[in-house]
């Protein structure tokens, strides 16, 4: 049965926390530029990519943006936070991802973006400082003055939704506790200025307050707290985390469940990154790295399963490295050395170099994310997003579930949601072999 779905009409507001970053400067850019027609949206699952409907041998394979009603390019308005005063050409620039003349021809849409006070304690991003930030007696108050923000945003513009991503830097690891086990816990916390509550709760809370989901690009602990999932649930709005899935850990989530499948035994997974920008400056500092080692971490245990393969990967050694290395700026470069065994036990090792670029693998997933939020929205669908760990390095999920990192199976899901979503059997793959009946692609219904 198809689920009933607003249709996109109007506006929808993008506003990015971190408007200055690297990382949502080369999304607008990319953006803008596709939507003149000068670039195509690679590396975007919902304009380029497809989905199959019904049986292969029907051959009925629409573009996913045209199979469910997503917001049109068009309609986008891009705002956000940044403790920098700058519109975000002269941070493209300075971020020195894009050639300048990929920027020139959107300098003028580039330079009239330009981002509201943002809440900073320095506490949270040791090596950031800024001095276009909001003050306050108490976090309340600044979270308040958020809300208003996006008010404003939204009625400056004449949008009719808004969708808040985190895109910013990656604060210190910080371990749930009381004040975030309930939102009336949450709610004195900031009243009374509680050093628990980091800015990006405060975003995320402001967010859910205005009835706009939240996405968490980062691996902070943030909107996946029982108080803002008690929020998003009360309020009926969207969240989806976090960190976003782009260089290293996406080769370990395909190469990872290839050694499953093939039931061959692992020793060891040594990963090292040299990365240049403002996010390897920032994880330079330990209480940051903290935080993304975690994240990084988690990602093999969990599809390898060694509890199910004591014989393969009870006993493996796993060590991630981020070294900041100013030269290579954005252009960040991972190294994994993987040592295996096989038949007999017999070693064998796959060495991995991946040359990539930090924010033009990350643009197109900011693209994506805020275009299923906002359908996610639209379409009722409230709390956890569960279907979109496509995404992540650390998906977010309920407490009763183990989180799902192979990325087929994550795709698998995402568009299954979306058959689901638009009232089409889900694809399960199966095949009749030989039964009278072919149940090839479908459940029942």
């Amino acid at each position: 049965m198809k689920r009933e779905i607003e249709n996109p009409k109007g506006k929808l507001g993008i506003l990015s926390v971190g408007l200055n970053g690297a990382v949502t400067t080369t999304f607008l850019a990319g953006t803008l530029a596709i939507r003149k027609g000068d670039k195509k949206p690679i590396g975007s699952l919902t304009q380029m990519g497809t989905i199959r409907i019904g049986r292969r041998i029907d051959n009925n394979f629409p573009l996913i943006k045209d199979f469910v009603p997503l917001a049109n390019l068009n309609d986008l308005v891009f705002g956000g936070w940044d403790i920098r005063n700058e519109n975000v050409y002269e941070s493209a620039i300075s971020a020195n991802v894009l050639e300048k003349n990929d920027l020139e021809t959107v300098k003028d849409e580039m330079k009239r973006i330009k981002p509201m006070k943002a809440v900073f304690e320095k506490r949270f991003v040791k090596r950031l400082d800024g001095d276009w930030v909001k003050t306050g007696s108490t976090k309340y108050e600044l979270m308040e003055s958020l809300r208003e923000d996006i008010r404003n945003f939204k009625k400056e513009n004449k949008l009719d939704r808004v969708v808040v991503i985190w895109s910013a830097s990656t604060e210190i690891f910080i371990k749930e506790s009381e004040v975030h086990s309930s939102l009336k816990l949450f709610e004195e916390g900031m009243k009374n200025n509680h050093p628990d509550i980091s800015p990006s709760m405060l975003y995320a809370y402001a967010a859910l307050a205005e009835g706009a989901p939240f996405v968490m690009g980062a691996p902070n602990l943030s909107v996946e707290i029982p108080a803002l999932v008690e929020l998003s649930l009360k309020n009926q709005v969207p969240i989806a985390g976090k960190d976003y899935k782009t260089g290293q850990t996406l080769v370990k989530t395909v190469i990872a469940p290839m050694l499953k499948a093939r039931m061959l035994g692992l020793h060891g997974w040594f990963s090292t990154n040299i990365l240049g920008n403002r996010d390897g400056e920032v994880l330079d500092e330990p209480d940051n790295f903290k935080t993304k080692e975690e994240s990084k971490l988690s990602v093999i245990d969990t599809i390898l399963q060694p509890e199910l393969y004591p014989d393969l990967y009870n006993k493996y050694y796993h060590k991630v490295r981020i070294n900041y290395y100013p030269p290579r700026g954005d252009n960040k470069e991972g190294w994994d050395n993987i040592d295996i065994f096989g038949w007999m036990g017999y070693p064998m090792q796959l060495k991995i170099n991946f040359l990539c670029r930090d924010s033009i693998l990350a643009a197109p997933i900011v693209l994506d994310l805020a275009l299923f939020a906002d359908l996610a929205l639209r379409s009722g669908m409230y709390g956890i997003q569960e279907w979109l760990s496509f995404y992540f390095k650390s998906p977010i999920h309920s407490k009763e579930k183990v989180p799902e990192h192979d990325l087929f199976i994550q795709l698998m899901k995402l568009k299954n949601t979306l058959r689901k979503l638009m009232g089409v059997n889900p694809i399960t793959h199966l095949d009749s072999n030989g039964v009278e009946e072919s149940v090839e692609e479908y459940y029942p219904d």
